[in-house]
């Protein structure tokens, strides 16, 4: 009886055994396509996050300029230059806020030069502007003429500021006519003549 019931007991133990291998084998097979589609998404997403189109709002060293358009990672923009205020995600409204600013900048860049250009016209028509110095020997005047002194006689006939830095002028220790420079614009440089003789 002994062996009858160790025979059974053997019976049911291989038969459990086959059944929870068989069980547990085809549920891990059905379950391998999920696992994997899931792996494939989250891998996707990962993926799809790992960077971020920014536009940075002030310059950041070894990065870029201020309005630069930039590609970033992911990580570096959240853990840095958002918390920092250095960058904004690129969004279709801000690229045209972007553009429309640039267009602004643009148009205030033209009027400027072309204010430059009427007011180099002006000092070029004007003739030449007369200095009175004391006279020396010959030809020779005491003491020079500055740029500070042409800013003077500009402010004088023409009621026109000048900044002085702008002002170029040839050394001028005799009388004669000379011609300065006035660097109204990085691309406009106005040619003022200057007649210089003494009183």
């Amino acid at each position: 009886m002994t062996m009858a019931m160790a025979s059974t007991a053997s019976t049911l133990s291989w038969s459990s055994s086959s059944w929870l291998h068989s069980f547990g084998g085809n549920f891990n097979e059905a379950s391998k396509p999920t696992d994997r589609r899931t792996a494939s998404v989250i891998l996707a997403q990962k993926k799809a996050k790992k960077t971020r189109k920014v536009i940075l709002k002030e310059d950041v060293e070894y990065l870029g300029k201020t309005g630069q358009l930039l590609e970033v990672k992911a990580g570096f923009y959240r853990n840095y230059l958002l918390p920092m205020g250095k960058a904004q995600i690129v969004t279709p409204i801000l690229i045209k806020e972007m553009r429309m600013e640039e267009e602004r900048i643009e148009a205030e860049k033209n009027r400027v030069k072309e204010e430059a250009q009427q007011l180099a016209l002006i000092f070029e028509t004007v003739g030449a502007f007369k200095v009175k110095r004391k006279g020396g020997k010959g030809k020779q005047i005491f003491g020079s003429v500055t740029a500070q002194d042409l800013v003077d006689i500009i402010k004088a006939q023409l009621q026109r500021d000048v900044d002085k830095r702008i002002v170029s002028l040839p050394e001028i220790r005799e009388t004669g006519e000379y011609i300065a420079e006035l660097r109204l614009h990085p691309d406009v440089t106005a040619r003022v003549r200057l007649n210089v003789f003494a009183n």
